[in-house]
């Protein structure tokens, strides 16, 4: 592996190396080791063309723990706010020594784009691109999954997960349905016909038009923002109907079952498909999804540029670091 451009460039044993060293790395870091030498000497750029807060922030804290330099790229207030193109972005880049470029784009497509023209020698990571991946935070929501239900460890088999709202314009759906089919779980996409994607029926999943049919018989619920910004047309009658079809509130809660948890990958409409008592109950896993994006993208930082395996890893730690 090269590259992280797709969930689809991982085999199931990539895809658990990842879990597995994460695992390692964040048991590490609750401990006195707080910062490890790995990337010494290698520099990170975060290239960043749309407003990003929880993303950018975990890359960066990923890094930074591994010992690398850190260039956080904005488009706003850069050449790319004056006409430049993205391979000119990336030839500067490489240019000043980028040995990996953390890459959000609004084009679908753009970290491949990159990757295949080789206008950077150094690894490339998509940090989500337009409404098509984003698998890092598909990794760490597998990663909270997995630390919350299953206690072995191992892939995600007999489990079954339901993902609510705006499918159509969310790239945090797309590479969750790869990653938790790939991991054994089944998958249930719950939305209004609206915002469904044309041959969503090809990806595998099943799909509910009502959330209060499939409650009682999931092990977690990830709410999807409702993407206001990426929507030109009317997807749904009025907020107040949709909250109240597709929303997630205690009442639903209560319907889950006692080990049943709750997810969003944020930002939160809090009132529009999750209340904020939904969001604040005990049930929530939502802030420790935050925490678990950083061993994550420490772990695939350490796997893809630290020429390492989880088992260095592990024989390093033994040993002390």
């Amino acid at each position: 592996m090269k590259n992280l451009l797709s969930i689809d460039d991982l085999t199931k044993d990539q895809a658990l190396e990842i879990l597995d060293t994460a695992v390692e790395l964040s048991r590490l870091s609750d401990s006195s080791v707080r910062k490890f030498p790995t990337l010494r000497g290698r520099t990170v750029v975060n290239l960043f063309f749309e407003d990003s807060t929880r993303t950018r922030i975990s890359f960066e804290a990923a890094a930074k723990r591994l010992s690398a330099d850190v260039i956080n790229f904005s488009a706003k207030g850069s050449s790319l706010s004056k006409g430049e193109s993205l391979k000119d972005t990336a030839l500067t880049l490489q240019a000043m020594g980028a040995d990996a470029v953390v890459i959000r784009h609004p084009a679908s497509g753009a970290a491949h784009q990159l990757a295949r023209q080789e206008w950077t020698k150094g690894v490339v990571i998509n940090a989500g691109d337009g409404t098509h991946e984003h698998p890092t935070q598909a990794l760490l929501d597998s990663f909270t999954i997995r630390r919350n239900l299953r206690s072995d460890q191992g892939d995600l088999s007999g489990l079954t997960i339901a993902i609510v709202g705006d499918v159509l314009h969310s790239r945090v759906a797309r590479s969750n349905v790869l990653l938790l089919q790939k991991l054994g779980a089944k998958v249930i996409l719950v939305a209004p016909p609206t915002l469904l994607p044309v041959g969503v029926q090809q990806w595998g999943a099943q799909i509910s038009y009502s959330l209060d049919d499939v409650l009682a018989n999931v092990d977690a619920v990830m709410m999807l923002r409702v993407q206001r910004e990426r929507m030109d047309d009317l997807f749904f009658p009025t907020e107040r109907e949709y909250s109240r079809n597709f929303g997630l509130n205690l009442e639903r809660i209560n319907r889950l079952k006692k080990s049943a948890i709750v997810m969003h990958p944020g930002p939160m409409n809090r009132g529009l498909e999750i209340s904020a008592d939904s969001a604040d109950s005990s049930r929530s896993v939502i802030v420790e999804q935050v925490a678990n994006g950083v061993s994550v993208r420490m772990s695939v930082l350490y796997l893809l540029l630290g020429g390492a395996t989880s088992r260095d890893l592990l024989m390093t730690s033994a040993g002390g670091i």
